[in-house]
């Protein structure tokens, strides 16, 4: 096992510095009335001209509380992302830049997408306005002009209820879909903002939390050495239900998600080793050209402001037995890194996962990376996801598969179905039968028939046990149709 070199670390205490609407903010969370948990979206609601934000679900489905979050590079260019705010904790905010509402225009000059939305009539009861505003001006400040699809894409994660999108829609295309005017650029003012704060290390200590927010790999494997019942937090996108919907108390956490060595992409020769903190909306831009069943499946993952928070290492991690990255990753034949004070070592998708939320892993160990290789000729990859709506829903029932042929024979296959057993699981006797055989429909139904012996699915809200079984025939015999054009 490679060893992993030790450093020293200078470390800040229970203080967050943060830009918030280009003011400098300091905030004391072992004071109260804030603590390591709460939320940023709980936070502005308490201050007195900050209340523009919005709570609808608190748990990331509505975008009432989109807001976006400029983040310096180590290029030493400023990066913006729209976000959900109710599912972030403030300590995330640490070095980084809040923009609300509030902050892009006032009564006297409105912002252009503001000012859309008013000659639109985009807003009817003005609850979830400001939400899609926010969207609308991360949009605005991208360098390229905005398509059609990339507004539908944007506004994916912002509901309406009683406007309708139709008004909105050209609101966002008569704001986005033109040139970037350079005055309202962010970045220049940002960045001189942001560099001129000096963050390291931060750690929160309170009488019933504690909270560790590491800059280096190094830093985070010695706290989760010696703090082993910490939690690890990164994007918070399932973390911070516990909080909004359990009201549980997390009570120690290590947030990773300002380690720029798990950020990291490395295009190799065999394949592609992408970092555990990879946002998911940054793997999905950049697996187009490498991995197409990944990025499909990235398509329908969430938002935007979901994918901007996901990690592909979290969704891993969580096990569960309906996460979206892990069907696909095993029909990759992708391989995990997991790294701890004592060394890295390597572990196979496809052996990852041991059960009900339970894997390899140990509890000193984080997952540092994930290399997928390049498909070989012949190889054919496809990934699918069904669910009771397109965007925005938990899979009912997901798959990964990859068929490989020779001389029309089937040399080997991996199905791997999501949403059909306790874990994300392979269907054995179905690909048992496949093999060595011809690559048809008689022995694509054959196969079909046989897994139901390979799965004893449950029967919930989502679906019952025969629906699960007849999706998972379903898509078995939609990936032969589709292989047959490839």
């Amino acid at each position: 096992m490679k060893r992993v070199k030790k450093e020293s670390i200078s470390v800040n205490m229970n203080s967050i510095k943060f830009i918030l609407n280009k003011k400098a903010v300091s905030i004391d969370l072992s004071q109260g009335p804030y603590g390591p948990t709460t939320t940023v979206l709980e936070y502005l609601r308490s201050q007195p001209h900050l209340k523009g934000v919005k709570e609808g679900c608190a748990e990331g489905d509505c975008g009432a509380c989109t807001l976006v979050l400029g983040e310096l590079q180590p290029n030493g260019e400023v990066c913006y992302r729209n976000f959900d705010s109710c599912l972030v904790f403030l300590p995330m905010l640490h070095g980084k830049e809040l923009i609300t509402v509030e902050g892009i225009g006032d009564s006297s000059c409105l912002h252009p997408v503001q000012q859309a939305m008013v000659d639109t009539d985009g807003s009817q009861c003005g609850y979830c306005t400001p939400g899609f505003i926010m969207s609308m001006y991360y949009l605005y400040n991208k360098n390229q002009k905005a398509t059609k699809e990339d507004i539908k894409d944007c506004l994916t994660g912002n509901l309406c209820r009683c406007t309708g999108y139709r008004s909105i829609m050209a609101a966002a295309e008569q704001s986005c879909v033109q040139e970037k005017i350079e005055h309202n650029s962010l970045s220049s003012q940002s960045k001189e903002l942001l560099e001129s704060m000096e963050i390291i290390d931060l750690a929160i200590d309170t009488n019933q939390q504690s909270y560790y927010q590491p800059r280096s790999l190094d830093s985070a494997l010695s706290l989760l050495a010696s703090k082993p019942n910490a939690q690890i937090v990164n994007g918070a996108t399932d973390l911070g239900l516990a909080v909004t919907k359990q009201k549980a108390l997390l009570e120690s956490l290590i947030d990773i998600s300002c380690i720029a060595k798990l950020k990291e992409i490395d295009i190799k020769k065999e394949g592609v080793e992408y970092g555990a903190g990879v946002n998911l909306e940054d793997l999905r831009l950049h697996c187009a050209d490498y991995f197409p069943a990944l990025q499909a499946m990235l398509n329908v993952f969430g938002s935007r402001q979901i994918r901007y928070l996901g990690t592909l290492g979290g969704n891993i991690a969580s096990a569960s037995p309906i996460g979206d990255m892990p069907p696909v990753l095993m029909a990759y034949e992708a391989v995990y890194t997991l790294v701890s004070q004592s060394g890295e070592r390597k572990v196979d998708s496809r052996e990852f996962v041991t059960g009900y939320r339970q894997t390899l892993m140990k509890e000193n160990e984080l997952i540092k990376s994930i290399f997928i290789p390049f498909p070989k000729e012949n190889h054919h990859l496809k990934s699918y996801k069904i669910s009771k709506r397109k965007d925005l829903d938990i899979s009912t029932v997901s798959a990964g598969f990859q068929l490989k042929l020779k001389e029309g024979l089937v040399e080997d296959i991996a199905l791997v179905y999501g949403g059909m057993a306790a874990q994300t699981k392979r269907a054995d006797n179905a690909e048992a039968h496949l093999r060595n055989k011809a690559w048809t429909r008689t022995n694509v139904e054959e196969a079909m028939s046989l897994l139901s012996k390979d799965f004893t699915p449950i029967s919930d809200a989502r679906s019952g046990e025969e629906g699960r079984k007849l999706m998972a025939r379903n898509l078995l015999l939609k990936f032969w149709n589709e292989t047959q054009y490839e």
